[in-house]
């Protein structure tokens, strides 16, 4: 794709700054309501009231806000009766994604001779490049949904499976595209994943749920399962996922000869500081992570050094 595509360089500059505004707004939105309701049910305890574990419920929560006092419960399952109004937790995600998307267009595909391409990482036309990356954000979705159902029962196995992939995208994208594009490729293949878990597997296992309420059938606790460890799966890929997309305004890690390298450790780091917070929101505050992770970003800074 040449330097242009039917608009000048001031309108692309606009479509930047629009998307990207978009994209930050949304995502914000998104994670934040990821961290807060993965913190919500970690602290949750048993209700102390027993008509309310005869009605359903599963855990409670007293929380304090802006003034105020809240209690926030949660059904094991489904409540006996559907509330006429349920508020949804899904466009901050679809928005996050799509506004992602195109700002990928109006930065590296519309001058992906410029940002996408690097003639001396792989002889690629623009076309071509372009197409790879779309494929991969295919086959990111694919890989990782496929290991979620071929390992169901084995989240240590399926977490290692997952990080495996994630080193080898981040190494296939660091052979294919410019340095600086592959970090944000490995970025949105990872937000296509977590996109993905929210389309095709948490939205579905809801609206499951509600389908069976509204038949007057009583819901698969099974549906419940599914939507959850997915969303826990997204809580973990929020750390790795945001530091892939600002790493552009860190060239000493892409500019590294070895940079895909820098790129996983500074996604590993990430999940491994979420899961110290998932950790500690349950009661367990087990800083030696902390320790860990600290000791990994000096590490990695020492290795970097020019």
């Amino acid at each position: 794709m040449g330097h242009y595509v039917a608009f000048s360089d001031y309108w692309w500059d606009w479509g930047n700054l629009l998307f990207r505004w978009l994209h930050v707004i949304a995502a914000i939105a998104w994670i934040g309501g990821s961290f807060y309701f993965i913190a919500l049910d970690n602290h949750l305890e048993p209700p102390k009231d027993p008509r309310d574990a005869e009605r359903g419920i599963g855990g409670e929560a007293w929380e304090v806000h802006g003034g105020g006092f809240y209690r926030v419960e949660k059904f094991r399952v489904a409540p006996a009766r559907l509330p006429e109004r349920l508020h949804w937790f899904k466009w901050e995600a679809y928005t996050t994604w799509l506004s992602g998307f195109a700002l990928f267009i109006a930065v590296y595909y519309s001058h992906a001779s410029s940002y996408l391409v690097d003639k001396s990482v792989a002889n690629l036309s623009s076309w071509e490049a372009i197409g790879l990356s779309v494929a991969l954000l295919g086959i990111a979705w694919l890989v990782y949904d496929g290991l979620c159902r071929a390992f169901p029962n084995d989240e240590g196995v399926l977490a290692v499976l997952v990080f495996a992939f994630i080193c080898l995208s981040a190494y296939a994208s660091w052979r294919l595209f410019a340095p600086r594009a592959a970090f944000v490729q490995v970025g949105a293949m990872i937000g296509t994943m977590m996109v993905g878990n929210v389309f095709f597997v948490i939205i579905p296992a809801h609206w499951k749920l509600i389908r069976a309420k509204e038949a007057e059938r009583e819901p698969d606790p099974r549906w419940n399962r599914a939507g959850k460890t997915r969303s826990v799966h997204n809580n973990y890929l929020t750390l790795p996922v945001v530091f892939a997309m600002l790493s552009n305004h860190f060239p000493f890690t892409y500019g590294h000869k070895n940079g895909w390298l820098a790129l996983v450790a500074l996604m590993a780091i990430g999940a491994l500081t979420r899961h110290y917070f998932n950790l500690r929101h349950r009661g367990l505050n087990v800083w030696p992570i902390l320790i860990v992770a600290a000791a990994g970003i000096v590490a990695l800074a020492i290795l970097l050094k020019p």
